[in-house]
Order: structure tokens, then C-alpha cells, then sequence
């Protein structure tokens, strides 16, 4: 196995702007990731090609696959609050 194979495939999850930051903290506890800055471009309405720099989740496959479905419910469960 090469030293390539051997280092570990990592993933991002991109948190979208407006999470309040307890979830943000909750998911670091929670789960091995962890927190990230992206650059990433814009493409809509005025903000065509702009860059703007977001969080996101790092970590391994099954593990970021897990956070966004505990992620997406607690922001529905904060919407169905307000």
C-alpha cells in the first residue's frame, strides 16, 4: 500500500451561513470533524463570481454523511421553534 492509499479520504460538508453557533459547537463534540474554513464562489443573483469564505465539516465519509442528517434535522427542529 502506498503512502497515498494509506492517508485518509476526507470530506466537506459546507455549513450554511446563519447556523447559530451551539449546533456548530454540538456537531465538533458529537462527531470526529472538524471545523474548516472554504473559500467558495458565489453563482446567484448579484453576487455572480464573488468568493466568500464558509465553514465547513471536515472529516471521513460515513462520519460527515451522519452530520448533515443530524445537522438538517436540528435546523428543522430550530425553524419549527421560531
Amino acid at each position: 500500500m502506498t503512502e497515498e492509499e494509506q492517508q485518509e479520504q476526507l470530506y466537506d460538508l459546507l455549513v450554511p451561513p446563519g447556523v447559530p453557533r451551539k449546533m456548530i459547537y454540538d456537531v465538533v463534540e458529537k462527531f470526529d470533524v472538524e471545523v474548516v474554513q472554504r473559500q467558495e464562489r458565489l453563482a446567484f443573483a448579484n453576487m455572480e463570481g464573488d468568493a466568500r469564505d464558509l465553514l465547513a465539516f471536515r472529516g471521513r465519509k460515513e462520519v460527515v454523511e451522519e452530520v448533515q442528517d443530524y445537522l438538517l434535522a436540528r435546523l428543522r427542529e430550530f425553524v419549527g421553534e421560531q
